[in-house]
């Protein structure tokens, strides 16, 4: 998985970018996060015992996005070939391309489903056939591993 210095590289640059990425949408989201789940699975839970349902939709919408793009990745790494990591990388381009695309166009909410499903599928760039691998957009997990 982090067998050569160039996946070394590509793993930090990829939690860095999440972070990044992150930090944009939680200020854009006023407290919703685009790539860290366990921050709004908690806000999800305090929505609910809040009876704040506008937030808990929210905050349940950005689980289900992040889920879908988690799995979309692990089709693509399924799927096999040795070219899995180019086609990730490529199709993770693409989502935040389009996002950009369409924060400039005023469609916000799609821009934020795109950077969503986007980070969910950051996390199979370094997923191995059996299901496992390094996550990239939550650093708690990959410091447990270490």
């Amino acid at each position: 998985m982090l067998d050569s210095r160039r996946n070394i590289a590509l793993a930090c640059a990829l939690s860095m970018l999440a972070g990044y990425v992150d930090g944009i949408g939680f200020l854009h989201l006023g407290g919703l996060f685009v790539s860290f789940m366990s921050g709004n699975s908690t806000r999800l839970g305090v929505s609910l015992a809040e009876a704040q349902w506008w937030q808990a939709a929210s905050a349940l919408g950005l689980i289900a996005l992040f889920v879908a793009g988690a799995a979309a990745g692990s089709l693509v790494v399924l799927g096999g070939g040795a070219e899995r990591q180019p086609w990730l990388l490529l199709i993770e381009t693409g989502l935040l391309a389009a996002a950009g695309l369409c924060h400039a166009y005023g469609l916000s909410n799609l821009a934020i489903a795109a950077i969503v499903l986007a980070m969910g599928l950051e996390n199979a760039v370094f997923q191995i056939d059996g299901g496992a691998g390094l996550g990239l957009t939550y650093v708690t997990g990959a410091l447990v591993k270490v």
